[in-house]
């Protein structure tokens, strides 16, 4: 199955000038999104992974599975205020002003070997704040799996010295 032919390419999303990659066919085509999960996950299997991380709000999609299949739990990163119980936070630098991310103070035991999964790498920003801050809350990320990956915007340059991989590369 070629897994491209299950994103949605929207013009002009959500403004002028963006070509929106949309993964909302890949994850209402069953048998596309059992082949994602079982492509990620088999990537993943013998790197000795306790646990997942997943941004909001894709990477739950497709990291509780990932998780799942490889018998391990999930943690949210999740936008401030999100969380109901004590947090560890970071802020990060967008394009234009600044975001922040946050997971339970407890999420992470010391030492815990994290994957990190999400639908999408463009500039880097976002999970390199979680491996931020998964790396603050003492675990190791151990590798970073991605569905789509935006090569001209050279986010994987953020990530380097960490094990990058992703599905399905397009230029922008």
């Amino acid at each position: 199955m070629e897994l491209k032919d299950r994103i949605r390419i929207v013009e002009n999303f959500p403004k002028e000038g963006i070509s929106f990659k949309d993964v909302t066919p890949l994850l209402q085509d069953k048998d596309a999104l059992k082949e994602t999960i079982e492509i990620i996950a088999n990537y993943l299997k013998d790197k000795n992974i306790d646990v997942i991380a997943g941004p909001e709000a894709r990477g739950f999609l497709f990291g509780v599975p990932v998780a799942t299949a490889l018998n391990v739990g999930f943690i949210p990163v999740r936008k401030p205020g999100k969380l109901p119980y004590e947090t560890l936070s970071i802020e990060y630098d967008l394009e234009y002003g600044s975001n922040i991310l946050e997971i339970h103070k407890d999420a992470i035991k010391p030492g815990q070997r994290v994957a990190i999964v999400d639908d999408l790498l463009a500039t880097g920003g976002t999970v390199e704040a979680a491996t931020k801050l998964i790396e603050e809350a003492g675990g190791e990320v151990v590798s970073l799996a991605f569905v789509i990956e935006l090569t001209e915007l050279r986010g994987r340059d953020k990530l380097e010295g960490h094990d990058v991989m992703s599905l399905m590369k397009y230029d922008i």
